[in-house]
Order: structure tokens, then C-alpha cells, then sequence
């Protein structure tokens, strides 16, 4: 098969592709709260109410129409923090051919339950990310399963960039676009529409203190692997980026920053206060930079971004998330 380019033109044939196999979920201002994060306008596309509750759906759609079902034959395989592995099951759901998701141990409990619902066969290995990679890895190459990887695969980052023509559609004057990192596969998709359609807009990129794998890459000039990760939010842990992905980054992304555990567990809870959603981690990682003052703002500037993915409790409280 041919490696397909990650560009504008790639984006809106996914989008045209998966649609009808996943929400188109809303955009909304944040108003009506008693306390702000930030004065400028702040737009939240809510990707928390998407199927299996993130944005990972997309991707793994995408890659699931993209790959001939003779290819399939031997199942699917990934590894993944938690929210990846759930759109995946999902996708191998929807094919009607096994699916295997290996875990660090600092995945999600509930996500872990949630998993063997969407009927996939789930192990937790290793110490950390890296390590579930190494086995599913290994399992594509014993079994000839499909890896669908989170964030080196092109038709994932493909599928996972029609977030942000949904999110262009719904608000196409955003100045400032503030995205949460893992591997690094949501904002290369993002960042790829952004600047096709307005290149003037401003993309900045959010990691933990813990796991600061982009912000590394771009001070280093190319990727390089962690020493260790400490971050316990397991999907935004990931010792080492792709080149796929650090050449777009490098492009397109202005700066990144960094903010700790602790800081991202208070802006859930203030989501969770100010909007009654439920976000995990990764989805509050904008709000905790705008409250810690990270991001330097224009006062004119519109800031858009994605609670992109589901709080744990959520998933506690109805069995899965979709």
C-alpha cells in the first residue's frame, strides 16, 4: 500500500469517508462562568461526546476504510494510553475481526473495563507507553495483525484532522489554537488544516512536565527519546515521536508548553465546575495553560480548542463512552 500524504486535500476526502460513522459534535463558546481562564473569546469543540468519547474515533475510522478487509484478516492490534484503544475496539467492532489493545499500568481502570465491552482482548504491560508499543509490536509481527499506531500511521493523523474542519466551520475567525499532546497525531492533523485555510492563525501545543516528548523534539531539532516520563496522564505519555509527525510540527506549531499533573487535574475540575462536562486530562490541558497565564494573548485574539476526550467517571457511570 502507498504511504498517503498528510494534506488538506487527504483531510476532506476522510471527512467525507467517515462520515456517518462517527458524531459531528458541537462548538461552544465559554460563557455564563464565574470565573474566567482567560478574557479573550474561547470556543471548546466538545469531542468528549464523540463516539467512545474522543476525537480517536475519527482516526481509527479512517484507517479502518482505508485498509482492504483481506488485509484485516489477522485482526487488529495498538497500543494506547486509553482513548486511542477504545476507538480502535470500536473500529474492529464495526469490521467483525478481533482487536488486541496493549496498556502502560498507568491507563485508566475504568478504560481498561471499558475496553473488554467494545470486545477487545486487553493486556497492560511494561512500565510506561513505550512498552505496550514494543508488545503490540510484537504481536502484529507474530499474528500479522494490523497495527493501527496512534500517531505514526498517516491515515489516523489524516482522520484525526477533520476535527479541525468541523471546528473551522464553526468558528473560521479563531486567532489562537490550543491543542493537548500525546504523540503528537492530533496536532499534526490540526495544525495541517489550520494553516491551509488560515495561515495567519496561531498553533500552540500543551504537554505535561512529565512527558514533554514535542517540546524535547523541537529543542533538539528532530525526535529524540525521553530518559524517563513521570506524567501519570497516560494519554498524553509517549517517550519518542515520529518524524512524520515532528516535520509537521516543526512547521506549524508556534511553541509548546508545559504544565504539570496537578495543574491539569484543577482545570478538569474547574470544566467540570463551570460547564458540568466531564473532561479528562488531556482535554483540560488548554484550560490549565490559560489559567497558569502560559499562552502570551493579544486581547482581540479568539482562542479555539477540544475538551477531546472523556473523564473516567463518565465512563464509570455508563459502561462505555458511545
Amino acid at each position: 500500500m502507498t504511504t498517503p500524504a498528510i494534506t488538506l486535500a487527504a483531510i476532506e476526502a476522510a471527512q467525507r469517508r467517515i462520515a456517518g460513522h462517527i458524531r459531528p459534535t458541537p462548538m461552544i463558546e465559554v460563557a455564563q462562568v464565574r470565573q474566567r481562564p482567560v478574557a479573550n473569546p474561547l470556543f471548546l469543540k466538545l469531542e468528549c461526546l464523540q463516539v467512545t468519547g474522543s476525537f480517536k474515533a475519527r482516526g481509527a475510522v479512517n484507517r479502518l476504510l482505508t485498509t482492504p478487509p483481506d488485509v484485516l484478516k489477522n485482526g487488529i492490534v495498538t497500543a494506547s494510553g486509553g482513548n486511542h484503544g477504545m476507538a480502535v475496539a470500536r473500529a474492529g467492532l464495526m469490521a467483525g475481526i478481533p482487536t488486541t489493545i496493549y496498556l502502560p499500568p498507568n491507563a485508566s481502570p475504568a478504560k481498561v473495563r471499558a475496553l473488554a465491552e467494545w470486545n477487545a482482548s486487553v493486556h497492560v504491560v511494561g512500565e510506561k507507553w513505550d512498552d505496550a508499543d514494543a508488545a503490540a509490536r510484537e504481536h502484529a509481527g507474530r499474528h500479522g495483525a494490523v497495527y493501527f499506531h496512534p500517531f505514526k500511521d498517516p491515515d489516523i493523523v489524516i482522520g484525526q484532522g477533520t476535527v479541525a474542519l468541523e471546528m473551522l466551520d464553526a468558528v473560521p475567525e479563531a486567532d489562537v489554537y490550543l491543542v493537548a499532546i500525546g504523540g503528537g497525531g492530533l496536532i499534526a492533523g490540526l495544525s495541517t488544516v489550520v494553516h491551509a485555510r488560515n495561515p495567519k492563525a496561531r498553533i500552540i501545543g500543551i504537554e505535561p512536565v512529565g512527558s514533554p516528548t514535542l517540546h524535547a523534539a523541537l529543542e533538539a531539532g528532530g525526535p529524540v527519546r525521553l530518559e524517563r516520563q513521570w506524567t501519570r496522564v497516560a494519554t498524553m505519555s509517549c517517550g519518542m515521536t515520529a518524524p512524520i509527525i515532528y516535520d509537521i510540527v516543526a512547521k506549524h506549531v508556534e511553541e509548546i508548553v508545559l504544565v504539570e499533573d496537578e495543574h491539569l487535574i484543577a482545570a478538569a475540575r474547574w470544566i467540570l465546575a463551570e460547564l458540568a462536562i466531564r473532561a479528562d486530562l488531556s482535554a483540560a490541558a488548554a484550560i490549565a495553560a490559560l489559567s497558569l497565564g502560559k499562552i502570551r494573548l493579544k486581547p482581540s485574539e479568539r482562542i479555539s480548542t477540544l475538551i477531546c476526550g472523556a473523564d473516567d467517571a463518565a465512563l464509570e457511570n455508563r459502561g462505555t463512552a458511545g
